[in-house]
């Protein structure tokens, strides 16, 4: 009994000395690319996760273009209702947060920058392309003007540099930023970044000022599951265009060659998850109908033979395509020429080609089997009256002729019923044309 006791109060002595360390961690995110849905997903799982183990803080490095707005705002709401303080450091040298980072980090309890970062340009960018009129491009500058006001003035930080970042798409400097007090602190490190916030004030969003003991706090990274990485990597729209370029290949090779099964399988899931990348994209679905238009193409060009005017139309419509295909605020999240050219020539030329062979496949005359009898010339090895024997491609088949025929007398292959022949005689026409006998 007493042994029992002591294994068990040693047991949770373990538990409680394993607690303590990983409690006193500061958890570490990495949000490296373009704001999105699975960035969103991903910061609201590290918040949740950092409350949980009672982290004393969450730290996220950031270098990002931009993003969504409604992931930015997403985002910004997990932040600002966190229990844990947020520390949104833009690092490493050379990074930036730009547009819908520059919201994230005025947003953040502590916004800090590595010395040659850059902050700012956050001018809010109509999605479809086309021109809207002065009074909807002014309701959309002052919703986001607005945002940049309330999460500026609750953290006590320069709301009106803020705002000229929204309405004049200013840039800064981490120095700039600095003295702008649009950002507390610049540190080369992590590490330095705590000794510089040691025992100073920090201010919540609700008002509340607390004091961040973190100095020479070890960090515990946070990662992206299996699931988010493969979404992160998918979300990219030259990924998501390529993936859906490759499924659209693999379905034709197996409309083109039935039964052969792993074509049709690759082009499912390769369709599917480009599907579903471009359901979280802000992605104009007409452009799929110029994707498919060029296809079209490609098998009338394959079809009529045009000498590859109506390929090449093919092809400027898959890049047209791909350039529309995704409509981001910001280039990283649109396709680029490059990939668009990459993928369209290349595919468009090997579409007509398979096209080319399917089709003269099913022009051709069946030259093998019962069916390849049909047109033969043969010769009656006994007399037809009106069956008999006849020999053709150096073989001996039962036949029935339409008249009665002599032995030795050539013949024309009319019809293959299971494994008689249907014959008919020579006209004088077809005995001076007719090929010699196999």
């Amino acid at each position: 009994m007493i042994r029992r006791c002591a294994t068990g109060l040693l047991g949770c002595l373990l538990l409680a000395v394993a607690a303590v360390p990983l409690s006193a961690q500061v958890l570490k995110v990495v949000v490296n690319g373009p704001i999105q849905p699975i960035t969103d997903e991903y910061i609201g799982r590290a918040i949740a996760h950092a409350a949980q183990i009672h982290a004393p803080a969450v730290l996220i490095e950031m270098n990002t273009p931009g993003g969504l707005a409604d992931s930015t705002r997403d985002i910004i709401e997990k932040i600002v209702a966190s229990p844990v303080p947020i520390i949104i450091y833009v690092t490493p040298s050379g990074s930036r947060a730009a547009s819908a980072g520059f919201f994230i980090l005025e947003a953040a309890d502590v916004a800090a920058m590595a010395p040659g970062t850059n902050t700012g340009a956050a001018h809010p960018v109509q999605l479809g392309g086309g021109k809207i009129d002065d009074v909807m491009k002014e309701k959309i500058e002052n919703d986001s003007a607005a945002l940049m006001r309330s999460v500026a003035s609750k953290r006590g930080r320069n709301v009106e540099i803020a705002e000229s970042a929204v309405r004049q798409s200013k840039s800064f400097t981490d120095q700039e930023a600095l003295n702008d007090k649009l950002i507390d602190y610049i540190a080369p490190t992590a590490e330095d970044l705590f000794k510089q916030m040691q025992g100073k004030p920090v201010r919540r969003f609700n008002g509340a000022s607390i004091k961040l003991d973190l100095a020479g706090k070890a960090m515990l990274p946070f990662e992206m599951t299996l699931k988010q990485r493969i979404l992160n990597f998918i979300m990219d729209p030259n990924i998501a265009f390529v993936l859906l370029a490759i499924g659209a290949l693999a379905l034709y090779a197996e409309f083109n060659h039935p039964g052969a099964v792993v074509p049709g399988v690759v082009g499912v899931v390769f369709i599917l998850l480009a599907l579903f990348a471009l359901n979280l994209l802000p992605t104009r679905y007409a452009a799929l109908i110029l994707i498919l238009g060029s296809f079209a193409m490609f098998i009338l060009e394959a079809k009529f033979a045009t000498h590859g005017i109506v390929g090449m139309g093919g092809i400027a419509m898959l890049t047209l395509g791909a350039l529309l295909l995704v409509d981001g605020p910001i280039p990283e999240m649109r396709v680029n020429v490059v990939t668009a050219l990459a993928v369209s020539v290349p595919l468009g030329v090997i579409t007509v080609f398979l096209m080319n062979i399917a089709l003269r496949a099913r022009r051709n005359k069946i030259t093998t089997g019962p069916q390849g009898l049909v047109g033969a010339r043969a010769v009656a090895r006994t007399p037809l009256a009106p069956s008999g024997k006849v020999f053709v491609h150096g073989e001996i088949w039962d036949a029935v002729s339409s008249a009665p025929l002599e032995a030795g007398e050539s013949v024309i292959v009319r019809d293959v019923d299971g494994l008689v022949l249907r014959v008919e005689p020579l006209t004088a026409a077809q005995r001076s044309h007719a090929p010699a006998i196999s």
